[in-house]
């Protein structure tokens, strides 16, 4: 059986998920449904046409609107920019297609409740792009925390530090406008390290915050890229006021009373995609770091000072590693994880089990970065609905 797919927007993420479509039945043989990318929406031409030449789409569409209403599809990815998501996520779900939307869901947590609210009312499969739970290694994780192989959890961390934001060249766009990119780090970023938080350790209870602007004005001109630069000596440069944050850290209470920290960065000189996990407890820690993926720091025992802390790799058993590799010790990537995600929502159409992150974790998250600005403004902490 076929399911008929549309992407709307054709930028890296809609890369990444068109490749994800057309890889997850090369590990997954058995799975019900065969996906076929029939469609994209793109109003950036030359990005519509670098698309189709990768993917063979046959038909494009220049305004999402007439994708959505496309009754031959039956599922669509949306990977557009962030102030779009609700407007579309809503719009798909109204149209009886299924969802798999990439994070953050919209802008704020009403937003999110949005999209989550038209896919129950619809009967629509909705699944969120929050996939560094699909990695193995967090996997095992999450398990020997649940086994109390480290006793009972006491505080964790959670960093995510990159620089795509980090040189003042940087050129204005939407990711720094507050009514396109909603509030910058947290959305992009933060919002991953709420998922891990939750994932992990469970709901957040409290939290109190911090966030920084740490370049304010970006010169405006048009954006070629997530890394592009711009000559800052160019004559007749004009700069834009950056309108969101570079840069937030949360001090949060868990209702389980374990405490812990997440902090996310986008302007992080020297820093490139460090992404970890490290949560401790009274017999042990774990740590993961998303540039070494296959890997796990794991200390366990009853030896407390002076326990030594060993390197444990993910391996068949941990989340889905086996429909990957045979034996541990060999690395999963990126794209890998985004398989596992569509393999997990198109397991909920054909209503097999599946165990992807749903909107109700997207309401969760986006309720966490609204209490992250609103303790920001207040100075104070703030208690989660």
């Amino acid at each position: 059986m076929d399911l008929r797919v549309g992407v709307v927007g054709a930028g890296w993420m809609g890369h990444v998920h068109a490749r994800a479509y057309l890889r997850v039945r090369q590990h997954w043989s058995d799975l019900p449904m065969r996906p076929e990318v029939l469609a994209v929406a793109e109003s950036v031409p030359s990005a519509a046409t670098r698309f189709q030449d990768s993917f063979s789409t046959p038909q494009v569409y220049a305004d999402w609107r007439d994708l959505v209403a496309d009754e031959s599809l039956a599922a669509v990815s949306v990977t557009a920019p962030n102030s779009l998501h609700r407007e579309i996520g809503v719009a798909v779900a109204e149209a009886g297609k299924h969802l798999w939307i990439e994070k953050p869901v919209g802008l704020s947590a009403a937003d999110a409740t949005a999209v989550r609210d038209a896919v129950a009312a619809n009967g629509v499969v909705g699944c969120v792009g929050f996939n560094y739970r699909n990695v193995p290694a967090v996997a095992k994780a999450r398990q020997l925390i649940a086994n109390g192989r480290i006793g009972r959890v006491t505080h964790a961390r959670v960093q995510l530090l990159t620089d795509y934001a980090a040189h003042p060249g940087s050129p204005f766009g939407w990711r720094f406008a507050l009514a396109q990119g909603g509030h910058g780090v947290l959305g992009d970023l933060a919002s991953h390290g709420v998922d891990l938080i939750r994932f992990l350790l469970g709901d957040l209870d409290s939290l109190v915050a911090q966030t920084a602007i740490h370049i304010p004005q970006r010169p405006q001109v048009e954006v070629q890229g997530h890394y592009s630069v711009v000559d800052l000596d160019t004559p007749g440069l004009e700069f834009g006021e950056v309108e969101n944050e570079d840069y937030v850290v949360a001090l949060c209470a868990l209702k389980s009373g374990v405490i812990a920290v997440c902090e996310a960065n986008r302007a992080a000189v020297g820093e490139q995609n460090n992404y970890a996990v490290e949560v401790h407890g009274t017999q042990g820690l774990l740590r993961w770091d998303f540039r070494r993926p296959g890997e796990l720091a794991v200390s366990a025992g009853t030896d407390y000072a002076g326990q030594p802390t060993a390197t444990v790799f993910a391996e068949p058993g941990d989340g889905d590693y086996a429909a990957f590799q045979p034996g541990g010790g060999i690395a999963m990537g990126y794209d890998d994880t985004k398989v596992v995600e569509a393999h997990e929502f198109i397991c909920a159409i054909a209503g097999l089990p599946a165990s992807h992150a749903t909107l109700d974790d997207a309401v969760a998250s986006a309720t966490a970065l609204d209490a992250m600005v609103s303790s920001h403004a207040q100075r104070k902490w703030v208690t989660l609905p």
